[in-house]
């Protein structure tokens, strides 16, 4: 019994609990179907008494009667299916909790009208007297058997009185009809509290399975929602994209949709001025205006500032380019964030997936029309390159003029990341001459690949392939190793310049590792000059400075490369650890014509000078621009006239060439 009542009390519990709220449902609706025929045979057993004792029982003893077959017909059609399902929780939960004492009471009133009606009868009449309570008390027991607590009242406030009056007849009958019914109404009631136990036993387990199940649906959305939501954006996240793209071109039925990559122009700049916060919004802001585009199937980040779009394959070349550019100008727009306007660009590349004739397989390795959606980002990729190169936030669509050029990069850049670069590198020197006496001070060492050992790739597209595909150290360490053994700057008493990439500025133990190839070559750091353009500072400005800091502290000498070609301000030149500028071709070749760029050239060599750092001018390909950089006080100077890049014996050959 106290097992009974742990379980019992454990059930109440639930049923007071909001989560319980399902329970509660299954609970109530259960007894709604029994209790209104309890209270149909309650009132078949009150008229049927009241029209036997109508004749023998006072009118006011007939009355009540007629009282409690009201009131059965009141509860019993309050009880009905339809009704509660009507109810709200909370008031079910009231129903459910008033059940117990009104059943009670209503038994014990019911019991006592019964036994004062006996009063008046004679034998017969209160034999059927008794057999109405039996049968009304089994009738509760039955219907309230989900409800044991009330159908134990309601059996207490039946038997006893029965049992008293019986008993106290004096008559042996009567005596054991009195035994009779407490057997059944015990044997009866035990059952039930066994039944409800196991009901308790069930529901409290269904409970729990239920919660387990809501949390494990809760955990199973969660876990898609990262699998396939990007959290910052709402929009795809680079896995959905690429699920996305091989579906549409797997299961496409009519005209394949167009693939777009956006990229911000100007984002790293707010990120680094404004902050993080700063970039979120503005990634927010800028899928929240993708989304609220014309004829966009899907929208997601890739990662970063770049953005990938489905578009309706029913658009045109010329619709999704118009669409492009609509949403090029709502990029544009300014984005508000704590009281200031935020703003950034866009380039665009797009492409359309399923472009079947456009793809060889052999060549490419990969075939769009085979689901491939690699390839068809890298098409897109290709065209927001071009993109990219046009500036002004442009829109370029990957078209049949792109192809050839897309697959022959993409052939060279795979011969690229196979080959074995110790043999297919080789560096050409370029000079660095003082004018003043026609002295080399400096060799600068390009690097060039061939693919073959004959067709030699020029600069621009070789270091594109090596920062592709990730071999951009690897190079660095192989120029270096490679000019050290063929210059030995040391024994030439000339410095030897390396170029270093935006990686190689940002690499974690580059000093050291540097300083190791020169001592294992037998350099010295300090004939050295490592060469960062401003833009590589650009990605990444306090951990750029700290890793420069950290080549001089090894002996390297800094160079900045290409100033002057837009990007920094003259203030970097004091807050940056350098040694050296080299002012940018473009300066050179504007000097011999244009006032300004003489006047911004002469700046800089002026601050120069005063922050105690060396000045060179790259790019000099005619007498008069080295005439006119000589006029502003520079003595050091490269470029075509004074040689071209060419192998390392040939420019060693050369040390004591005069200047014409």
């Amino acid at each position: 019994m106290a097992r009974i009542d742990r379980q019992w009390r454990r059930l109440r519990r639930a049923l007071r609990e909001r989560t319980s709220a399902a329970f509660v449902e299954a609970y109530v609706s259960s007894i709604a179907r029994r209790v209104p025929v309890l209270y149909l045979v309650i009132l078949f057993d009150v008229v049927l008494l009241d029209v036997s004792f109508h004749t023998a029982a006072p009118p006011a003893v007939q009355a009540i009667g007629i009282g409690l077959a009201l009131v059965a017909g009141v509860r019993g059609r309050t009880w009905l299916p339809q009704r509660i399902a009507a109810l709200s929780l909370e008031d079910k939960r009231r129903t459910l909790a008033r059940m117990r004492t009104v059943g009670g009471l209503f038994g014990l009133a019911f019991m006592l009208w019964t036994v004062a009606l006996s009063a008046y009868g004679s034998v017969e009449q209160r034999m059927l007297v008794h057999y109405v309570l039996a049968v009304t008390a089994f009738a509760a027991i039955v219907a309230l058997a989900q409800a044991p607590r009330t159908a134990l009242n309601i059996a207490l406030a039946f038997s006893i009185p029965a049992a008293g009056v019986l008993l106290a007849a004096h008559d042996r009958d009567a005596a054991q009809l009195a035994l009779v019914q407490m057997v059944l109404i015990a044997t009866m009631m035990i059952a039930i509290f066994t039944n409800h136990r196991e009901f308790v036993r069930r529901e409290l387990t269904a409970q729990r399975l239920a919660r387990r199940l809501a949390q494990t649906a809760r955990e199973s959305h969660d876990n898609y929602r990262r699998a396939t939501i990007d959290d910052l954006t709402g929009g795809l996240n680079r896995r959905a994209i690429l699920q996305r793209l091989r579906h549409d071109l797997e299961h496409a039925t009519g005209a394949y949709p167009w693939l777009a990559l956006v990229d911000l122009d100007g984002f790293k700049h707010v990120n680094d001025t404004y902050g993080h916060a700063a970039g979120d919004a503005v990634l927010r802001m800028v899928a929240e205006r993708i989304g609220a585009q014309a004829g966009v199937l899907a929208h997601g980040r890739l990662g970063g500032d770049e953005f990938a779009i489905l578009f309706d394959g029913a658009f045109d070349k010329n619709e999704v380019r118009a669409t492009c550019r609509r949403l090029s100008t709502a990029v544009s727009r300014p984005i508000p964030f704590n009281g200031t306007q935020l703003r950034v660009l866009c380039s665009i590349g797009v492409y359309r997936l399923g472009q079947t004739d456009m793809h060889q397989a052999e060549t490419l390795g990969t075939d769009c029309s085979q689901a491939e959606a690699g390839a068809c980002l890298e098409r897109a990729d290709a065209a927001l390159y071009k993109a990219k190169q046009q500036g002004d936030g442009s829109v370029v669509v990957f078209g049949q003029e792109d192809e050839a050029v897309h697959r022959q990069r993409a052939l060279i850049t795979r011969q690229f990341h196979d080959s074995v670069l110790e043999e297919r590198l080789r560096l050409v020197y370029q000079p660095v001459i003082d004018t003043r006496d026609g002295r080399i001070v400096a060799l600068e060492a390009f690097a060039r690949w061939s693919p073959d050992g004959r067709t030699w790739q020029p600069p621009a597209m070789f270091m594109a392939m090596a920062h592709a595909t990730g071999r951009m150290g690897e190079v660095t360490r192989i120029v270096l190793t490679q000019a050290l053994q063929e210059c030995l700057p040391g024994g030439n008493a000339i410095a030897l310049s390396i170029n270093l990439s935006a990686r190689d500025v940002v690499r974690d133990g580059i000093a050291e590792a540097l300083a190791d190839i020169a001592a294992a070559a037998g350099g010295s750091p300090a004939d050295l000059i490592l060469e960062v353009t401003e833009r590589a500072l650009l990605d990444d400005p306090r951990r750029a400075t700290r890793q420069l800091e950290a080549l001089r502290a090894q002996g390297f000498r800094i160079a900045l490369d290409d100033f002057g070609a837009g990007w920094s301000s003259l203030s970097q030149l004091r807050d940056l650890p350098l040694d050296l500028i080299k002012l940018h071709g473009a300066l050179a070749q504007a000097l011999p014509g244009d006032p300004g760029a003489r006047a911004v050239a002469g700046m800089i060599v002026a601050l120069s000078w005063q922050l105690g750092l060396d000045c060179t001018i790259k790019g000099i390909e005619t007498a008069a621009q080295a005439e006119a950089a000589r006029a502003l006080g520079i003595t050091r100077m490269q470029g075509f006239f004074f040689g071209t890049p060419d192998s390392a014996a040939a420019v060693l050959a050369g040390l004591k060439r005069a200047v014409a």
